[in-house]
């Protein structure tokens, strides 16, 4: 049976299915998707101000297993460097799990070794197969919830860690109590 090459099944076109474009810096948009992964369930082992990389494990039957590993890329966009463009793809890794048989060979004198099959068994998990996730719907939903988590905090201007972006001072928070009294 022929193979499909691999230009059958990419074609570089325009579709907006793996990016959007944001009207926030590089780090905001990526602190909002590292907020999008963990409110999902992902561990994210990667976070910059630029990159994010989270994964999750889904058992959808007894001898199955599926885990999904999510990357975003978060990359300035025009000059002015307030606007961002958040390229992000999933890969879905299946596995099954396999049974082999166990045997154990004995060695009889005279008669050489002997083979006897016994009822233990050895489970592990095999990858079965990898593809990268291409619904629109599944990254429409994504980029939803990283859009939420983007108003949460219009014109934040600070880095997820507190650093200034622009090279300002970060302002003090304003307490619940009032402002502070001086002596």
């Amino acid at each position: 049976m022929p193979h499909a090459s691999v230009d059958a099944y990419e074609s570089f076109d325009s579709s907006a299915t793996f990016s959007r474009t944001f009207a926030a810096r590089e780090a905001q948009a990526c602190e909002a998707a590292r907020r999008t992964l963990l409110s999902q369930g992902y561990v994210v082992s990667t976070a910059t101000a630029d990159q994010v990389r989270g994964r999750k494990s889904f058992q959808p039957a007894a001898e199955t297993h599926v885990e999904v590993e999510f990357n975003v890329v978060c990359a300035r966009d025009g000059l002015a460097g307030v606007r961002t463009i958040a390229f992000v793809n999933a890969v879905q890794e299946r596995f099954a799990l396999k049974k082999s048989r166990e045997s154990a060979s004995v060695g009889v004198g005279a008669f050489g070794s002997l083979s006897v099959p016994f009822t233990g068994s050895d489970d592990s998990l095999v990858k079965v197969a990898s593809s990268t996730v291409t619904s629109a719907r599944f990254y429409d939903r994504f980029f939803q919830l990283l859009e939420r988590y983007l108003a949460g905090d219009p014109g934040q201007t600070f880095g997820p860690v507190g650093e200034a972006l622009d090279g300002e001072a970060p302002e003090p928070a304003a307490s619940a109590a009032g402002p502070a009294r001086s002596p």
